[in-house]
């Protein structure tokens, strides 16, 4: 696969926890049960929240400390998870580079499009654009974003962020929520999603699903060890593909000897639109032969949310998306 493409998909968290969080600063630990492994289905998910404090110093899952003088009002978002935490608390970031807020589901094209777009995409933001909003904040990918920290630093305060699971999202979300004083909107977010993986899990479907994504025939297969949202999946279908590390992937063959039932596609696009993803690979013989082909249960999915969103609004995309698919 192109390393193009291997790299959008680690923006879905290369650092993954085990199970739950570490249950430091504000972010909380599932209280469903124990620790399970990555991709398992674990233990029911809890919808129950505990109360959000407002604070001005968090120390968030992976010890990263944030420490402001005063609620944060100019966010500048580097990578979608922070635009899809700044939506749930009913805020909008000063700039982005994220295209996630056109989705209807969040701001919508019209509404997003007022939104200062930081030149440089997502792999090399410019500093001084960041700088020229002002930010009293900005957020961006540990692993790809780190770099800038010298460069910002003096100027405005730079949180570093790696999801690797959704109980991560949640304590994100819980952090900032924190930190802006919308504590309210974070718990009521924080309850909504829980709420929806909850009821997703007693109706958990017996169908074989498979995520894969990628932008030409050299497609890779999204696993929960190291997708947010691929990690959903075990809770809510069967769910058989583990991680393979960075450089391999599934082939054709293997997908089509675990008779996949519902297909979901992303398209990954570097530049101008070329096409979908499926229609490519509807291209091999191999692919009229999957079942969920054969029977029309091939779905192109927003890759915007599906593979870049990972906070708790895009998450409840997915869900939506997903169990309406696997019925």
């Amino acid at each position: 696969m192109p390393r193009t493409a291997l790299r959008v998909r680690r923006w879905a968290a290369i650092a993954v926890l085990g199970g739950l969080l570490a249950g430091c600063g504000t972010g909380e630990a599932d209280t469903a049960g124990p620790a399970v492994a990555p991709g398992s289905a674990g233990a029911r998910t809890s919808t129950d929240v505990r109360p959000i404090e407002a604070a001005t110093r968090i120390t968030d899952a992976k010890g990263v400390t944030v420490s402001l003088p005063k609620p944060p009002e100019r966010i500048v978002c580097l990578v979608a998870l922070c635009d899809d935490i700044l939506v749930e608390l009913g805020m909008t970031p000063t700039a982005t580079n994220s295209q996630v807020l056109a989705h209807p589901k969040f701001l919508g094209e019209k509404k997003a499009a007022e939104i200062p777009v930081v030149p440089g995409g997502f792999l090399s933001p410019e500093v001084e654009a960041i700088l020229s909003h002002r930010p009293d904040l900005v957020i961006g990918l540990e692993d790809t974003h780190g770099k800038l920290a010298p460069a910002l630093k003096g100027a405005t305060t730079f949180w570093p962020v790696q999801p690797g699971s959704w109980q991560d999202s949640v304590g994100y979300l819980r952090d900032l929520a924190a930190l802006t004083g919308r504590t309210e909107q974070g718990e009521k977010a924080e309850k909504t999603f829980r709420t929806r993986l909850a009821q997703a899990e007693k109706r958990k479907s017996d169908r074989t699903a498979l995520i894969v994504y990628g932008s030409d025939e050299n497609f890779g297969v999204a696993t929960p060890e190291s997708d947010v949202a691929a990690g959903l999946f075990p809770k809510i279908s069967h769910y058989p593909w583990k991680s393979r590390g960075v450089d391999g992937s599934y082939s054709l063959e293997e997908i089509l000897a675990r008779d996949v039932d519902v297909l979901f596609v992303e398209t990954l696009s570097f530049g101008a639109p070329d096409g979908k993803l499926s229609d490519k690979l509807a291209e091999n013989p191999l692919w009229s032969r999957i079942p969920a082909v054969k029977n029309g249960k091939v779905i192109e999915v927003d890759s915007e949310v599906w593979a870049k969103g990972r906070g708790t609004r895009s998450l409840g995309v997915v869900l939506d998306e997903a169990t309406a698919a696997l019925r």
